[in-house]
């Protein structure tokens, strides 16, 4: 069996062969990340070169914006810059340079940018609050303007080489029917060794902590990699009679059962040695963060690894958005753009976190085979006795195959039927079953049918017996 190493304020400590953390698309390892013997420099090299592109990277974008304005070429022929030939060439020589700039950039955190919602029809304010930080997360509200009683929805953002802010339209489409919560990772790199490491024990304390803080009446969503922690969390607390447990978990594309439809990270996991992994992603944070010798699997390294999952698809998508752009087609272009804004910003995630989730969730499946314990304690499915369950899958999610969350619901055999839906989301893909238009019109309304009836079963539930 492996051996894992997890970081404390005091260095580097064996932490045994029982990794049990799941990180969706965590093994999407390309041929790029996988040739070095040894990266724990390599992060050093590439800050370096990071560095160094940035005066690149912020020339390129004026040379685009120069080129995309015609006022800025005054002596040329008035025919000539009408010309459509001119103009087509002149936007698409933008367009090329903006990519230019937008690939050698070097990313921070997204802001949310959410400062408005509609309740009831009328548009309000929207404010974003801090409910409670942890080292690698805090706990963000997006508090209303306007007061309105609303069930509270906690959505457990994806920890798997994204900011929280890649859940931006998922937050914008609750917010009108939910008070919403958020967590909001924070960037390995940017905590210190003195803060301790981060493994799949303290992610479920986290939610635990969040649920007991945000009881009672409290819904919570977990999107994609935290499926499984937070069904573990839901699991744990069923089985200790815990009082502040939510009243339901909306479970999205997580892979509870990887052996249910393996897609190609379920295979390049189970293809490849542990230390591999071990050996090739991991590195040292540099001495410049507040991070620094910190052992992570690199944003930059994930990057590169989703990357290389569907690169056509990708080198595509951004060739139309040139296309679009030279058309006049502005509205198309940006919204590609935009996403790979969000797309390129990525987050380290540390290596116990990492590594343990290959080994226990992708390699040995300890959850669905009833193997997985949580700081020695048994993580039980068949204890979930009242806490209402609702799975969603995409029916052409290349990364979590179908049947991997829907697993959840056979897994809790003493959940009552009414407590238990599946919807599978027909022509969406990983992001589509948890963002965009066919999540607003046909997976939404299916999470606010589950979780008023639930509410309403829990509050009945915790009533007041009449004495007779």
């Amino acid at each position: 069996m492996p051996v894992y190493l997890s970081q404390t304020a005091h260095g580097v400590k064996d932490c045994g062969a029982s990794g049990r953390v799941l990180c969706c698309g965590a093994a999407n390892q390309g041929g790029m990340t996988m040739l070095f013997s040894d990266s724990r420099s390599l992060y050093e090299a590439f800050d370096s070169w990071s560095a160094a592109m940035r005066p690149f990277s912020a020339a390129a974008g004026e040379i685009a914006n120069l080129l995309n304005d015609h006022r800025n070429a005054p002596y040329l022929p008035d025919l000539w810059r009408a010309a459509p030939g001119f103009l087509a060439a002149r936007r698409a020589a933008s367009a090329w340079w903006y990519l230019a700039a937008i690939f050698t950039r070097a990313y921070d955190k997204p802001a949310w940018a959410i400062t408005r919602t509609e309740v009831n029809g009328k548009p309000c304010g929207v404010a974003v609050e801090t409910v409670a930080e942890k080292p690698f997360c805090t706990l963000i509200r997006f508090a209303k303007t306007v007061e309105v009683k609303q069930p509270k929805m906690l959505v457990v953002a994806p920890m798997s080489g994204h900011y929280a802010t890649l859940v931006r339209d998922t937050v914008e489409s609750l917010l009108p029917h939910y008070d919403v919560y958020v967590t909001d990772w924070v960037n390995a790199r940017d905590v210190p060794l003195s803060e301790g490491g981060f493994d799949l024990d303290a992610f479920v304390d986290y939610l635990i902590s969040f649920s007991h803080k945000l009881a009672p009446n409290l819904h919570v969503m977990a999107i994609c990699q935290p499926v499984v922690p937070l069904f573990m969390a839901a699991c744990l607390m069923s089985s200790a009679r815990d009082t502040r447990a939510p009243a339901s978990c909306v479970l999205i594309g997580g892979p509870l059962d990887t052996a249910q439809s393996p897609t190609g990270v379920n295979t390049l996991a189970m293809d490849n040695p542990i230390d591999r992994f071990q050996r090739n992603v991991i590195a040292l944070v540099p001495p410049r963060y507040p991070g620094a010798m910190r052992l992570v699997y690199p944003g930059f390294m994930q990057l590169a690894g989703f990357m290389s999952m569907n690169p056509d698809k990708h080198a595509q998508s951004l060739r139309n958005a040139v296309q679009n752009f030279i058309e006049g087609d502005f509205a198309g272009a940006r919204k590609t753009v935009m996403f790979y804004l969000e797309y390129f910003s990525v987050m380290d995630l540390t290596a116990e976190f990492y590594l343990q989730t290959i080994n226990s969730i992708f390699k040995e499946n300890r959850l669905a085979q009833g193997r997985l314990l949580s700081r020695g304690r048994p993580v039980d499915p068949k204890a979930v006795e009242s806490i209402a369950l609702l799975a969603i899958e995409g029916e052409k999610d290349d990364i979590c195959g179908r049947g991997q969350t829907k697993a959840a619901l056979a897994l809790c055999a003493n959940l009552p039927a009414d407590k238990k839906r599946y919807h599978l989301q027909k022509d969406v893909g990983h992001y589509g079953q948890f963002s965009g238009s066919k999540f607003r019109k046909y997976v939404l309304p299916v999470i606010q049918e589950f979780t008023a009836a639930q509410g309403k079963a829990r509050a009945a539930a915790r009533a007041p017996k009449a004495v007779a």
